[in-house]
């Protein structure tokens, strides 16, 4: 069950072909055909019980009939058959299976898909799919598919859910420029899924970068361990993101926590790369596939037109890689190669009157140099100059700067001539676009994967207490009545199990107890309806604020029990809480879900009633470390705010970031219980004077 099962899949020294067909046009013949005319070097088998040649192979009526060993079969029958050959298969000692065959989970039949897993793994072998278009190799000149041909060699390698995308990406390589060593198809992932893919991949010497197509995972926390081991540079495309057809979430934080925002956080956390759309998957694969990391944020532009140079300027800064003006020594150094009209700041414009000489001896100083972490090269077609002279002039420089381990990208503006010399480029290891914003996305995608391979070993240190007996005595007191949701008072209670400061709060169960407590806290003071039927109290009126005198205290008590019987008649009202009223602080939100891919998820953002309004939230699959809380702090739109803007104190974003962190140890903790939650509002106070927890929401996740 280890790796030899991937390897026997991967690098077959024999296949059979379950399934091989007489009739040109059907898969199986169609794969068999593959295998013999793309010049894979392996034993083939055909299987098929009424034929007795195929392509000038000696067919087999069974693979139990085969001489010698088979490494792995491709199965191309039908699935109702698939059983039996996957025993055969187990009998014969065969490895790995590929099968073709659709007709399982994706059209409801299940309980077949898990027979073959179950079937499978009693002989110790691996299953490639069901319901995939099989694999390309042109390492192992293998294309057990039925795709067209191998793609254009590269050092990359796509793992893709969608077959009918991994065909179409087979002959955009070729149109594209951009080049894969393997394509392989993965399909239900009814046994050996992404996480196993990559981990193998990380092990394989013909490939430099992976590249996903993903649709979906089975479990998103192994996927993300195995990228957060991997050495390579993972990126990903993930599709199904848009908000149609989210379900409906109790909580603020299930209704703001879409697959966008977090498999975006996972994809950070397990420092994935991520692909904006098809263009951008190819883009930044090419980048990844062939220059190491950017390893720091000084990024150099070197151009021969002001213009693509302004263009790239601006897509430096929207790619979070701004320009900064190069040191006086590096810009006295560069006016050496350019006319008195040039610029040496930052980008470096040598003119239009650029030619071999000066991009060589610039892109030569510059590359060396200490200061430059990364170099994007763009060039502007022009009557006097050779497009692909400029791009020998280019790899002669880096060649000559005796440096290595920065990255360069370079994007060529003009017509056939300077298609030509990108080729070259490409062909020579260095990736070129016909656009100056996408050498530079390529850049960025080059600097992110360095940032995030400097993170994902963050450990999280213990943050708060261990409450978790205390949690659940609380927990099992509401599940012990029926209830799947916490009152506040209870939400509280389990917060500060887990350290998290919460507001002082007490239960009323009549005007003269609500008085008395009242007194005891201390006005002013805040009263709240307490139903489990109610979770948005302000909604029902529920809340009243400020509360300065017995008097008061009693009007209130009345007025929230008439609005929210108003509400909702048939609530069931345990009584009011009476709460300590804090002082006035910045307004922020921590909650979070319990995603079915990642499991416990942690939100933050700006706080209060106009959260699902501004929706300026940030996600993070817990635990959270306090440096990754940090990073959480800065990401929305408001950071401003929490820095200490026109004349306010900056707040106390360490104490904040520490709460944080408790939070999603609770929550990680408490997975099996808890299915969303929210503290919101809580107030950050000024820097060294902490955060207070004011309100507090946990829905149950339903027992079996």
């Amino acid at each position: 069950m280890k790796n030899s099962a991937i390897d026997a899949i991967m690098h077959p020294e024999s296949l059979a072909v379950v399934g091989a067909s007489t009739t040109p046009g059907k898969i199986g013949y169609t794969v068999l055909e593959n295998l013999v005319k793309q010049g894979y070097t392996g034993k083939i088998y055909p299987i098929n019980p009424s034929a007795d040649e195929i392509l000038g192979l000696k067919c087999y009526h069974s693979i139990l009939e085969v001489p010698g060993t088979v490494d792995a079969a491709v199965m191309t029958i039908p699935a109702k058959l698939v059983p039996q050959a996957v025993e055969e298969c187990g009998k014969k000692g065969v490895k790995g299976l590929i099968i073709i065959t659709s007709g399982f989970s994706e059209v409801g039949k299940r309980e077949l898909e898990e027979q073959i897993v179950d079937i499978a793994h009693q002989y110790n072998m691996r299953i490639l799919g069901p319901n995939i278009v099989g694999v390309l190799s042109n390492s192992d000149k293998m294309n057990a598919s039925f795709a067209p041909y191998l793609p254009l060699p590269g050092k990359a390698t796509l793992v893709s859910q969608s077959g009918a995308l991994l065909i179409a990406i087979d002959a955009s390589t070729y149109t594209r420029g951009v080049g894969f060593d393997k394509l392989i198809s993965i399909g239900n992932m009814s046994d050996l899924d992404f996480a196993d893919m990559i981990a193998w991949l990380n092990d394989d010497p013909n490939t430099s970068c992976v590249t996903l197509y993903v649709e979906g995972f089975k479990n998103g926390r192994r996927f993300m361990d195995v990228c957060r081991a991997s050495s390579k540079p993972i990126i990903a495309l993930k599709s199904g993101v848009s908000a149609h057809g989210a379900a409906a979430a109790a909580s603020h934080t299930g209704s703001l926590a879409g697959a966008a925002k977090v498999y975006g956080a996972a994809f950070e956390q397990a420092g994935v790369v991520q692909a904006s759309d098809l263009d951008n998957l190819f883009d930044r694969t090419l980048a990844l596939s062939l220059q190491p990391p950017m390893k720091g944020d000084n990024l150099l532009i070197i151009t021969n037109g002001g213009g693509v140079g302004v263009l790239a300027t601006d897509a430096a800064e929207r790619y979070d890689l701004p320009l900064k003006f190069a040191p006086a020594e590096v810009q006295a150094e560069l006016k050496k190669h350019m006319p008195e009209f040039g610029s040496a700041k930052n980008p470096v414009d040598l003119t239009g009157m650029a030619g071999n000489e000066w991009y060589h001896d610039a892109i030569k100083f510059a590359y060396a140099h200490n200061w430059v972490d990364g170099l994007v090269v763009l060039y502007c077609e022009t009557a006097v100059t050779d497009p692909l002279e400029i791009a020998k002039s280019i790899k002669s420089a880096l060649d000559e700067s005796g440096t290595k381990g920065k990255p360069v990208t370079v994007s060529f503006v003009g017509g056939e001539r300077s298609e030509k010399a990108m080729s070259w480029l490409v062909d020579h290891g260095i990736p070129a676009y016909g656009a100056p914003d996408t050498a530079v996305n390529a850049m960025a995608a080059l600097r992110e994967f360095a940032r995030m391979k400097e993170m994902v070993n963050e450990s999280v240190a213990a943050c708060g207490e261990e409450g978790r007996a205390e949690a659940l005595k609380v927990i099992e007191h509401a599940r012990a009545e029926g209830r799947d949701s916490l009152t506040e008072i209870e939400a509280k209670q389990v917060f500060s199990a887990y350290g998290l400061p919460v507001t002082r709060t007490k239960l009323a169960t009549s005007e003269d107890e609500a008085v008395a407590i009242a007194r005891e806290i201390g006005f002013p003071v805040v009263m709240k309806i307490v139903s489990p039927d109610i979770l948005h109290k302000s909604d029902a009126g529920g809340v009243k604020v400020n509360i300065k005198d017995e008097a008061a205290v009693r009007e209130a008590y009345r007025a929230i029990l008439t609005n929210a019987r108003n509400y909702k008649s048939d609530a069931n009202i345990h009584g009011i809480a009476i709460q300590e009223m804090a002082p006035w602080g910045t307004e922020v939100i921590l909650g979070s879900v319990n995603d079915q891919t990642f499991g416990p998820t942690m939100m933050f953002g700006l706080g209060g009633i106009f959260v699902e309004v501004l929706k300026d939230v940030t996600f993070r699959v817990a635990p959270v470390a306090t440096s990754q809380a940090l990073r959480m702090l800065a990401e929305i739109r408001g950071a401003p705010i929490l820095a200490g803007i026109r004349g306010e104190e900056p707040r106390d974003r360490k104490v904040l970031a520490e709460t944080i962190c408790a939070y999603s140890n609770m929550i990680l903790d408490l997975a099996d219980e808890i299915a969303e939650s929210d503290a919101n509002p809580v107030l950050v106070y000024a820097e060294g004077k902490g955060v207070k927890v004011v309100d507090a929401r946990i829905i149950l996740k339903p027992r079996p």
